[in-house]
């Protein structure tokens, strides 16, 4: 029935989908028609059970598929309108600005001369001799090939990651709470198909992050935005929202958020942990960016114990976003179901790239590569913020912490209405719009200050503004 080749791209999984999606749309496969079960599927086509689990999985959640109790999976009566629906070309003309382009646009335009609205940090900022000697010594090393490793990530790594956040930000936490993962996005979103089921209201932070909500949609849940103000959370708005709705969870990013660079201060999350109790809403805790912060606080994971909050960490920021290892802390009876569907999912991550991490984090230079990286970042943080004031930019902060400003200028009512003109001459920019929850269009945009501090962007940037002042007249 389908042609599969281990040894071939796309992976295995793609493969099934794109097979089994072909066969539906031809009506090889009829509505209602009973699709193989996982075990005789995965026996005819010597292929793992996990595999098919998650082809299945992302069939039934494009709807192509329905799941009935025991009895299979089946085809969707209404699969061959969706897949007509979806494969309908697009109207002409410029194509409507949503987060998802805007992604793909980001990732398809690293060469352009200008990024700052990119969300990495440039290459010489990166820990890559650590990287590199890390490697080595990997390399050097005798290396089990043939097995898949822990599925929790390598104990040593474990072991000293947790050790770290005691030491630097308070966290206790034993090896055994701590999961490592494909980066913080897989970290992201291993709890939403843990914690999030389709209809469920989710809270987050409004504006925030795009990725993060791009996969609460497509788990079908319903966003509700707590917004952010420079002083922390709008706690007056979240409670209203309480009294109306029952979220199961809050996505949160506390310190240094993304887009806004904003803190919350203490009393605050003690607030917020209150909340959560008294409703009955768990908190998931975005702490991407704790290595760029000078003076850590206490976090809501510090304050809480795990018992209502799983917090979020990654190396891919402060190492290098090819590195790809971000890590998960939840309590034990939860953290058993995250790592039920990470290997249902995915088996284990890659204990090879693990210990190259751990080699570099034990590098004597370690330490001292965090403390540059932040000094650079507050210059970086300054120049940038010169530049902005000299144009009449309006900032949401004063600080001089983490990669981000957000900032608005009063001459664009609409940030995305710069996205073609400034590709055009070679400039990636940061929309505000990507990072609202309903996406409206807004004069906020964010700066990545690590690639904002050459002169001759800012002179490109300024002729822009003054196009589309003269527009806005």
């Amino acid at each position: 029935m389908l042609e599969l080749r281990a040894d071939a791209s796309p992976p295995l999984v793609n493969q099934i989908i794109n097979g089994l999606r072909e066969l539906i749309e031809n009506q090889t496969l009829k509505p209602g028609a009973k699709v193989p079960s996982i075990r005789a599927f995965a026996a005819t086509y010597s292929v793992s059970t996990f595999t098919v689990v998650e082809a299945y999985d992302r069939l039934v959640a494009q709807g192509l598929l329905v799941s009935r109790g025991n009895a299979g999976f089946f085809v969707n009566r209404a699969a061959v309108g969706l897949i007509e629906n979806q494969t309908k070309e697009p109207a002409p003309g410029k194509p409507e600005f949503n987060s998802e382009w805007y992604l793909q646009q980001i990732f398809e335009s690293r060469q352009l001369e200008f990024k700052p609205g990119c969300g990495w940090l440039p290459n010489d900022w990166m820990f890559e001799d650590g990287l590199r000697r890390g490697m080595r010594q990997v390399a050097s090393s005798v290396l089990e090939l043939s097995g898949y490793g822990d599925p929790m990530g390598l104990l040593e790594l474990r072991t000293l990651t947790a050790q770290n956040l005691q030491q630097d930000l308070r966290i206790v936490a034993n090896p055994n709470q701590l999961m490592l993962t494909h980066g913080a996005s897989q970290a992201l979103d291993l709890a939403v198909r843990t914690l999030v089921r389709p209809g469920d209201v989710v809270l987050v932070d409004d504006p925030g992050y795009p990725n993060l909500m791009s996969i609460l949609r497509f788990q079908g849940a319903t966003l509700l935005g707590v917004p952010r103000t420079p002083n922390g959370y709008d706690l007056d708005h979240l409670e209203r929202l309480l009294e109306h709705h029952r979220p199961t969870v809050f996505f949160t990013q506390p310190h240094l958020h993304s887009p806004t660079a904003s803190r919350t201060p203490l009393a605050q999350l003690h607030r917020l942990l209150q909340l959560a109790a008294r409703h009955g809403f768990r908190l998931v805790e975005n702490n991407l960016y704790a290595d760029m912060i000078n003076e850590p606080l206490p976090c809501l994971t510090s304050l809480d114990h795990l018992q209502q909050v799983v917090y979020v960490g990654s190396y891919s920021k402060s190492i290098s976003p090819n590195v790809r290892v971000g890590f998960m802390l939840a309590n034990p009876a939860l953290m058993q179901q995250l790592l039920q569907l990470k290997m249902r999912s995915g088996l284990t991550t890659s204990q090879v790239m693990e210990r190259v991490v751990y080699a570099a984090i034990t590098d004597g230079r370690w330490r001292k590569h965090l403390k540059r990286l932040r000094q650079r970042l507050a210059e970086a943080q300054q120049q940038v913020s010169e530049h902005l004031t000299r144009l009449g930019f309006e900032r949401f902060i004063e600080g001089d912490e983490g990669m981000y400003l957000w900032t608005r200028h009063p001459a664009i009512a609409d940030s995305a209405a710069l996205v073609d003109d400034a590709l055009a001459q070679g400039i990636m920019l940061g929309p505000g719009q990507l990072f609202m929850v309903d996406s409206q269009a807004t004069g906020w945009m964010r700066f990545n200050v690590a690639f904002s501090t050459e002169a001759a962007l800012w002179e490109k940037l300024e002729k822009l503004l003054v196009k589309h002042g003269r527009r806005g007249q």
